[in-house]
């Protein structure tokens, strides 16, 4: 008897599922390493190559255990909506230095910010809310606008004179108390050094952590004659025992901050960074792409989370990123009874109140150095988070300061965040209280309640 065998298809062809999910892992697998694998700045910023014009040399030889590359932040690396397209390196640095020479040619074509002076209790000269607030409406270019400094900013007398002399692009930081390291800027272009000033302030406990890493000898930290050089970065002692916040080592590094503009007069650009970043873009493409081709006063990132200035107080007070929470509640009723609004697309073309402020690019003018004066004003006032007073001053003031708040991958692509050197006293500042929890009680009566309804989207307006 002759059987009959009946021949099956394997059951791998006859499996429909598995044959579509083998196409589709052949056909993402060369995506998914594309993306992998390719440079993830790429993404975020345009670079045209520098060819021979980028600076190979190390800035500078740290000594062993000084870890100024420890403990950086990681970074997700997301992609741009709108990607920040870098000019030719000679191009950008001709057309800065072209700006910076008609401007000196010719002065009188930008109005100039007039200041008080004189002396006063506090260097700000602690003016009440109110007073403050006559200044936010600047009309007439012969009134004087207050701008700190009615205390001495305690600069040695050389290092004062290499200030007035930087005319072009500044790029300053600071260190105070030892909450950080000095770190070199990467990528400079070849004439960038030559170009641009590059200065970092430091107070006395500051100098002695560098001079017990041999950074810094005693002689070259007390700025006794010859100027001191860190890498890149010229190196200012602020004289001991003469800071004007003697206590707040954190206002003491918001003047170099804020106050740019006074302490080099001469400057037409400035690049403040914060001294747990290191740039990792050269200062003249940053001043070129992200304020001159964009025509605005000032460039700075808008907060990786926080959108409203409310929103950035409690993360404030939760952190403890200041100490004294019901300051901070003041600070903000005040500036809810005096017109602070949430922010909204009315507000447009300013995308955020909330900007993070470790990396400010300005074109010294009038708009841009009157913004400065009023923030700076408010920070005397009530604490040094910048971030708070922000949009109050912002959005008040006359005339209008133009900003570019560029995006946080931008940020994420121009600099690296190392945490700070740790200290025992916890941080913060200001005063530690004893928290309690909030409850929506809190806000009945309070000048913030039509704030925190709108900003909540329960406001019947």
């Amino acid at each position: 008897m002759v059987g009959w065998v009946r021949v099956r298809s394997p059951p791998v062809a006859e499996s429909k599922l598995l044959c579509v999910s083998l196409l589709y892992l052949l056909t993402t697998l060369p995506l998914a390493l594309y993306v992998s694998l390719s440079d993830p700045g790429r993404r975020c910023l345009r670079l045209l190559p520098f060819g021979s014009t980028v600076t190979k040399t190390a800035l500078f030889e740290y000594p062993p255990g000084y870890g100024e590359h420890k403990h950086a932040l990681p970074i997700p690396r997301a992609r741009c909506s709108s990607p920040v397209a870098f000019a030719d390196y000679k191009t950008a640095v001709e057309e800065i230095n072209g700006l910076c020479r008609n401007l000196s040619a010719s002065p009188s074509v930008s109005p100039v910010l007039r200041y008080q002076s004189g002396r006063r209790n506090t260097f700000a000269g602690n003016f009440s809310t109110q007073k403050r607030r006559l200044f936010f409406k600047h009309t007439d270019n012969k009134v004087e606008v207050p701008c700190g400094f009615f205390k001495e900013f305690p600069i040695p007398e050389a290092d004062r004179l290499a200030m007035e002399k930087c005319r072009g692009v500044v790029v300053a930081s600071a260190i105070l108390n030892d909450y950080d390291k000095i770190r070199q800027p990467r990528g400079l272009g070849a004439e960038t050094l030559a170009t641009a000033c590059f200065f970092m302030f430091i107070d006395d406990p500051t100098r002695r952590a560098l001079a017990s890493h041999g950074i810094l000898t005693a002689q070259d930290a007390h700025g006794g004659g010859a100027a001191t050089f860190v890498g890149a970065w010229r190196v200012v002692t602020l004289r001991s025992g003469e800071l004007p916040y003697e206590n707040n080592p954190a206002m003491n590094g918001v003047v170099a901050k804020h106050l740019l503009h006074r302490l080099f007069p001469n400057a037409r650009f400035s690049v403040w960074v914060d001294a747990k970043m290191q740039l990792t873009a050269d200062p003249m493409l940053l001043v070129h792409a992200l304020l001159v081709d964009k025509g605005v006063d000032v460039a700075v990132s808008r907060h990786p989370f926080n959108l409203h200035a409310m929103e950035e107080a409690v993360a404030t007070a939760r952190w403890r990123k200041w100490g004294d929470v019901e300051a901070i509640r003041v600070q903000m009723e005040t500036y809810c009874a005096n017109g602070l609004q949430p922010w909204s697309p009315n507000k447009l073309p300013y995308p955020s109140d909330v900007p993070d402020t470790a990396i400010i690019i300005r074109r010294h003018g009038l708009a841009s150095d009157l913004f400065s004066c009023l923030l700076f004003n408010e920070l005397e006032a009530f604490n040094p988070r910048d971030q708070l007073a922000f949009a109050y001053v912002r959005d008040q003031m006359r005339p209008k300061v133009s900003i570019n708040m560029f995006e946080v991958e931008v940020f994420q692509h121009i600099a690296v965040e190392y945490r700070h050197n740790l200290k025992s006293d916890g941080g913060g500042g200001g005063k530690q209280k004893v928290t309690r929890m909030a409850s929506s009680r809190d806000i009945a009566g309070s000048s913030c309640e039509r704030y925190l309804l709108k900003m909540w989207g329960e406001s019947p307006e």
